[in-house]
């Protein structure tokens, strides 16, 4: 009687110590912070087939959202949505190679937030870049300024 009363006191005993090393895949795990989304801004001066590229930092992976704020021509006051060329690529510390490219990026605005938008994925940390250029549509020193939302 104690042998078979030992044996049923020694399976739940079993199981239970069986359990304590698994974890239920469903439970939370405790709290997660949520990476901070980081920004950048960029502002120059284009000439007429002219480019220039900003390197910048991402600290996480995750969504890469580059935005064309403003092109203006000075000189021309009612010419303040001039089409520029926007590419987001990976920097290399001399060069910028090229991942995602827009040849015709209008500043954003109020009507379509999705104008003026190029949007990319970094799949880890590391150094980014943005190159803007004209695509024709720049006849003088014209104005722009870009926005970065990053991890």
């Amino acid at each position: 009687m104690r042998r078979w009363f030992g044996r049923v006191l020694l399976v739940p005993v079993m199981v239970a110590v069986a359990a304590c090393g698994q974890s239920d895949p469903f439970l939370p795990t405790g709290p997660t912070t949520p990476p901070t989304v980081r920004s950048d801004t960029f502002s120059g001066i284009l000439t007429k087939n002219s480019a220039y590229t900003h390197p910048f930092t991402v600290a996480d992976a995750g969504a890469v959202s580059v935005f064309l704020l403003s092109s203006a021509d000075p000189a021309h006051p009612e010419n303040n949505a001039i089409p520029l060329g926007v590419s987001l690529g990976t920097w290399n510390g001399t060069s910028c190679a090229i991942v995602i490219a827009s040849d015709n990026t209008v500043p954003v605005n109020s009507d379509d937030p999705f104008k003026g938008k190029l949007a990319g994925q970094a799949t880890a940390a590391g150094n980014l870049c943005v190159r803007v250029y004209d695509v024709g549509f720049v006849s003088a020193a014209s104005t722009y300024e870009l926005l970065i939302d990053h991890y």
